[in-house]
């Protein structure tokens, strides 16, 4: 009889471009050993108090990070050669901004309510590291809904209502009082978890674990 798939809770933000290797190597992973998975997407905000205009990516990272110029512009080109290997199309320049996620949170909730989330998921990923889409702009969102089937003018209305803000507070306070601090975090079968992006052998080996117990 086959197994049912593994429930993998992830815990991650549309800007976050670890998130997207580790969702891909995750995918890898459960493709190389069979073993089916199904991934449920929750809120978390890198840059909480962003201005809406974004800041400048290398400086952003300098000034959080303590990082110079040259260790900023390394980070990426490492990004750029693992995003290589496993399909991913980083697109970095000078002037690649970070941007509030706030409402492409709300906008992915309204999407779970259909199905529709994992989708948007990787379509806000693909706006912003491949084609470097301000994901916080109201157009950008409605039109990565509309890329999925989303009905854009319901796209609109969530947005400019806000109805889901209240929602998507409460899961970030949810997962933030867990000790979630960093993404991506992943939470597999609620039993395990697992923080950044741990390789294609690692999580092939966590879900031979998981189905073996």
């Amino acid at each position: 009889m086959a197994q049912d798939p593994i429930r993998v809770d992830i815990v991650s933000d549309v800007v976050c471009p670890w998130c997207i290797v580790g969702y891909r190597q995750l995918m890898q992973a459960s493709e190389a050993t069979g073993i089916a998975i199904e991934t449920y997407w929750h809120p978390f905000e890198l840059s909480p108090d962003m201005e809406a205009e974004g800041e400048n990516l290398r400086d952003h990272i300098m000034r959080k990070y303590g990082s110079s110029a040259d260790q900023s512009k390394d980070a990426r080109d490492r990004l750029t050669d693992v995003g290589a290997e496993l399909g991913i199309d980083f697109q970095w320049s000078d002037d690649s901004r970070i941007y509030n996620t706030f409402a492409a949170h709300q906008l992915l909730h309204w999407a779970s309510e259909t199905g529709h989330a994992q989708a948007l998921k990787l379509a806000l990923f693909d706006a912003y590291f491949t084609h470097g889409r301000n994901v916080s702009d109201l157009n950008v969102l409605i039109d990565a809904a509309a890329s999925v089937g989303l009905d854009a003018e319901e796209a609109e209305a969530v947005l400019k209502e806000e109805r889901h803000a209240d929602m998507v507070r409460q899961k970030e306070q949810f997962w933030t009082s867990r000790g979630v601090s960093g993404v991506p975090t992943m939470i597999f079968d609620g039993k395990q978890a697992t923080s950044g992006a741990q390789g294609v052998a690692t999580f092939s080996q966590l879900l031979k674990q998981l189905t073996s117990q």
